[in-house]
């Protein structure tokens, strides 16, 4: 698959270069907390939009994973980079493992953050409504969001959230991802890739929390290692960023 030049932009001058993969409710800006964590001096951060999202809102395309990853892979080349570390979160990891089967030789290492796998995530009847519905119904966003950060956060927090979600993303976009994120199995392709790997988790995400990360990413993964952020749901670069941030410049500096 060809891709294409999304937009995006770059933080930092440091030598240790990452790419970042935004998750399914938010386009780039939903790193911004992580990014006033970031050493600039360490590290060089690509931050860019999915078609469907942020300044790519009205980018045409067929939204799955293997897009995101070949728009990913066009980014780097237009930034000149030979080799870099994919961060992904949420569904922007399971675009990443795509990046690493199709650049292995780049594709150095991979960060995942409350990572979807290449198993997807199976979702039964009721919660494929709950999530399917999503698309148009925002009030079904807000009870994802609410249930996958452990009901721990007021109305204003979970409404911008959502706001941000609506305001940034295309509805056929979203509701498009869904099948790919969540349908698409590949874990056969990944099992035993040498690749290192962090896995980045918050206590409080009851859907891809440790115990996900047990029966997937460390089971394919010889060289992964998991991290559990105490404070943390689903959305660690808004909830928990100086920590997140931590777990990110160690893995790469190691």
């Amino acid at each position: 698959m060809t891709g294409q030049v999304l937009p995006y932009d770059v933080q930092g001058r440091g030598p240790r270069r990452a790419l970042l993969l935004h998750n399914w409710f938010g386009d780039r800006t939903t790193f911004d907390p992580l990014r006033a964590h970031l050493d600039e001096e360490a590290g060089t951060y690509a931050f860019l939009d999915c078609r469907g999202y942020g300044e790519a809102i009205g980018t045409e395309g067929a939204f799955t994973m293997e897009e995101v990853a070949a728009d990913a892979l066009t980014v780097a080349d237009d930034l000149g980079w030979d080799s870099f570390t994919v961060i992904g979160h949420s569904m922007g990891a399971k675009a990443a493992q795509l990046m690493l089967l199709d650049a292995p030789a780049r594709v150095r290492s991979l960060i995942g953050i409350s990572p979807v796998s290449a198993a997807g995530f199976p979702l039964d009847g009721e919660s494929w409504e709950l999530f399917s519905g999503a698309a148009e119904d925002h009030a079904l966003r807000r009870v994802i969001i609410d249930t996958t950060t452990g009901g721990r956060y007021d109305d204003a927090w979970l409404d911008r959230l959502v706001a941000r979600s609506v305001e940034r993303s295309s509805a056929t976009a979203f509701r498009a991802y869904l099948d790919s994120w969540s349908r698409t199995d590949f874990h056969h392709r990944v099992k035993d890739n040498p690749a290192p790997v962090l896995l980045v988790v918050g206590a409080h995400d009851p859907a891809l929390g440790a115990a996900a990360m047990e029966a997937g990413w460390l089971q394919w993964y010889p060289n992964a290692r998991l991290e559990v952020l105490a404070d943390a749901g689903h959305y660690a670069p808004e909830e928990t960023p100086e920590a997140l941030a931590t777990a990110i410049e160690d893995f790469l500096a190691a």
